[in-house]
Order: structure tokens, then sequence, then C-alpha cells
């Protein structure tokens, strides 16, 4: 594809950084020459320096031949007038615009609408990382939760521990040891290297990294087959006051206790009046070993390390843990550094980038993709793909999961059939968004919720033959293999 990309910021530099890794034809626009030179030095793209609301400088950056227009500059009102003249002028297919304000959400006519400002889709890394750190309270012995098919299944990644039900059994055994749970490990990962061609012989090790399919009714008990159960999240300690700081404790509030540190006075009393009487707010350094102390940081189920400074949140999540909270959690722009504390004292490193990257790359994914999620900081990937076409024109409709010609290492973990189309009955496509008002979206999204109640979850196994329509849910354990996934889903009527 041709991609043009507006913004070489933290976000702009890992969008075409992933994304200039699959072949893509990759610009980027951003005002700091200095910036873009380095981008062009690491990575294969061009950059024009530039402001890119400006028509000129999107025609020096070939906006007239892209296929899809990502705006994720700094400013909310930058990234919605470079949409709009990108829609308007040069007839750009697809728009995507960072938005952090939630004045404009997707969904709303002045935001999508061609007469408003034209974009087809809006991100917010700090509303990503905030629904990523929630999945985590609710299932705090998991190191990731990611949902799929329109919520019916989850995707979760948990660290194996000795006493689970599973743990030093084979994974054949599995309906013995744990009767009755819907379940399918479709890869694991040791001392950080992926197990290979993982099967029913294949034993379950204390200490394994294992991702697991599961409808996401069953999470609880497909987690406390790996590891014990721990008691929920009652205490939080949340080091930072920022964008994704206030999301998470306005989202917590009246369910867990929570305290924030925050060093900016300026912060802390604007975050007192933003938040409820019931969230502490606390002026000083999160690694303080003192004020931590004092706020007895030691009785906290999870701390969460949110500043904008890595080496803080790092620092911080360390010094907490030493000093006895159970769980920490370090936010981490840097994929370097969260390679490094992967799997050390820190349990969990969450990029901001990688919790967005997803979003983005379902509108890239060619072949009926309908969702993308980066896991293991951007080296694996799991897709959602609809099945299209029949017999003779598909290499998937009519055959078994053991005919297909999958390359190695990757599996085909589950099948949901049954599924409606989510622009039928959710969210509208763009021509159809402002038809019928409130009231017609609101009937589409309750005749939609119960069709996809309806719709029939399979465990794949190898004798499953896959049927026209089906939504594939696909584990890759390399992100290179997606080219050759992809062409399995297109539908050629050469095909015999």
């Amino acid at each position: 594809m041709n991609i043009v990309i507006l913004g070489a910021g933290r976000v702009g530099e890992s969008v075409a950084e992933s994304l200039a890794s699959e072949a893509n034809d990759i610009t980027v626009i951003d005002t700091d020459p200095a910036r873009l030179a380095l981008l062009q030095d690491r990575l294969d793209l061009r950059g024009v320096a530039g402001n890119g609301i400006q028509p000129s400088v999107l025609l020096d950056a070939g906006i007239g031949d892209a296929d899809l227009f990502i705006a994720c500059a700094q400013l909310d009102e930058s990234n919605l007038v470079a949409c709009k003249v990108a829609r308007q002028l040069f007839n750009v297919p697809t728009t995507i615009a960072r938005l952090r304000s939630p004045e404009f959400q997707e969904g709303m006519p002045l935001t999508t609408e061609r007469e408003g400002f034209g974009v087809d889709r809006v991100i917010c890394p700090e509303e990503s990382v905030m629904r990523s750190i929630w999945q985590l309270i609710r299932y705090p012995e998991a190191l990731q939760v990611l949902e799929l098919a329109q919520g019916l299944l989850s995707l979760v990644a948990v660290r194996a521990v000795a006493g689970g039900p599973l743990v030093g059994h084979r994974l054949d055994e599995i309906p013995k040891l744990v009767p009755g749970a819907d379940m399918r490990m479709v890869a694991i990962y040791r001392q950080d290297k992926a197990v290979a061609d993982v099967c029913g012989s294949t034993c379950i090790e204390p200490g394994d990294e294992v991702f697991v399919l599961s409808p996401s009714g069953q999470l609880r008990r497909v987690l406390g087959a790996l590891r014990e159960r721990d008691r929920p999240v009652r205490r939080i300690m949340i080091a930072g006051g920022g964008r994704v700081g206030l999301r998470l404790a306005r989202q917590l509030r009246g369910e867990v206790q929570v305290k924030i540190i925050e060093v900016s006075r300026g912060r802390c009393d604007y975050l007192a009046t933003q938040l409820p009487g019931d969230v502490l707010v606390l002026n000083g350094d999160s690694t303080d070993e003192d004020l931590l102390g004092d706020e007895n940081v030691q009785d906290m189920d999870l701390f969460l390390a949110l500043t904008s400074d890595d080496e803080d949140n790092i620092m911080a999540c360390l010094l907490a843990k030493r000093m006895g909270a159970r769980h920490v959690l370090a936010l981490i722009n840097r994929k370097a550094y969260a390679d490094l504390v992967q799997g050390t004292t820190i349990d969990i490193a969450l990029s901001p980038a990688q919790a967005v990257i997803g979003e983005l790359l379902a509108h890239v994914r060619w072949g009926n993709v309908e969702a993308v999620h980066s896991l293991r900081h951007g080296t694996a990937e799991v897709l959602e793909a609809v099945v299209s076409g029949d017999a003779g024109t598909s290499k998937l409709v009519g055959r078994r999961i053991d005919q297909i010609p999958l390359p190695a290492g990757a599996q085909i973990g589950a099948i949901v059939r049954g599924l409606p189309d989510p622009h039928e009955g959710g969210e509208p496509r763009r021509e159809e968004r402002g038809r019928g008002g409130r009231g017609g979206l609101a009937l589409r999204r309750r005749r939609a919720a119960s069709e996809v109640e309806q719709a029939r979850i399979v465990m794949a196994h190898h004798d499953t033959e896959v049927l026209a329509g089906d939504h594939l849910i696909v584990f890759l354990p390399n992100k290179k293999q997606v080219r050759e996934v992809q062409r399995l889903f297109q539908v050629s009527p050469l095909f015999l």
C-alpha cells in the first residue's frame, strides 16, 4: 500500500516502523527535518518536511496516489484538518486520525461525515492503553488480554506457575484435567523462545508464557488451569497523573481504592478538580522511597507507572516491587526498554504504540481481515479474517485444517460461525452514518448483539472443515508470515 503518515512523534514513528517492515511505500510528514532524517536513516521510507495541513506539502508527499492517510500529529486540530484536506481535495480512500479529545469520537457526524472532517477511523493511544490496563485489572493473572470476534473470544497470555492443574502435563490431557473447559493453546514461549510445533504431546512447564484462545466467558477458568488464582485487585497506586492516569482513575472510581502520585503541583490541583473525593491525589516523586513507604505501597495489589518518562517508570516499578507491591506495570515507549525489562521483576511492560497498532493494521491488511492484534512487542500477531468464496474459488472453503498450507508455526486456533457483519448492526458504514438518527443506530446495535449471541465457537482441530463465512482466528509467531496467510483468504476465479 501507499501510505502517508502525518507526524513523526512516538506514535508516528512506531506506526511507520511497523508498516515499513511489510514492504509498504511509506511517506512521513513532519515539521522537524532532523527527526525525519533519523527516521530515514533507520527505516526504508521517505520524509517530507513541512506543515501537513497545507495542500502543497501533502502533494509533495504523494497524497494523490495514497491508499491510506494516517494523521497522528500532536494536536487534534492538525489531524482533523489534515484528514479533511486529504479527503476533500485529494479523495484519499481511507483516513485515520489520532484524537485525544473525547469530543470528537468515532461515529459523530462532525468527525466522520464527508461534510465534517471526513475521518474514517479514530484512534486514541491513551484510550487503548486504558482499556488494556482495565482488562489486566479484571484478570490479574494475565499478561495480556485481547478480545476477538466481537467479544465472543479472547486471547490471553499467562505465565504458567507450578501448581496449576495443567502445568507439568501434556496438552492432550486438558480434557481430563480440566473437563468442560473450551480452550486452545496456540503458542508457548519458553525462556523467551517459541516452542516449535505446539501439539498434543507438548508439555507445559513452570515459567512458560502461554497464549490461550478461549470463549470470553471461560477466561477465569482457563487462567486458573495455568496458575493459582490471584485475589481481586482492590488497591491501586498510579504514578503519573497525565492523560492515561486520569482516564484510568475515572474508569476505576467507585470500584477500587486509587492513589495517584504526580510530581507537578499544578497538575495535582487539576486532578483534584476532575476526580471524586475518594481518589487520593499526592504531590511527589514516584521514585521517592520514603513517599512510597508512607503511602503503604506494600499493601498495593497493583502499582502502575504511567508517566511520560520511561526511565522513571522502570525505576518506580522496580522500587515498588522491592518494597512489596504485589504486581507492577510500567508504561514504556522505547521498544528496546520494553524488551529489556520483560521477564524481570517488572510483571508487565506496556507500550502505548503497540496497544494501538492493531487498530491501524486492520486497515492495512487485505484479504477480509476484520481485526489484528500485535503480540510480544510487535514480533507476533493474531488476526481475525473472514472466509469468502466457495470450494472453486477459495483455498479454504471445504478444506480441513490439516489441508491448509499454513507457514511454519502459524496456527488456526478457532472458528466462529454465524457472526454478523459488524457494520450492519453496530457502527454503520461511513455512507450510512447520520441516517435514521440515534434510534435507528440503537436498534441496529440491539439486533447485532442478539445475532452475536447466536454465533457458534468451534475450537479448531486437524479435521475441522472450514466453511464460507467463517471467521478464522490465526496466530502468527512471526509477523513476516502475514502476507502468506493473507493470500489464503483471497478469492480467485482462476483457483481450482
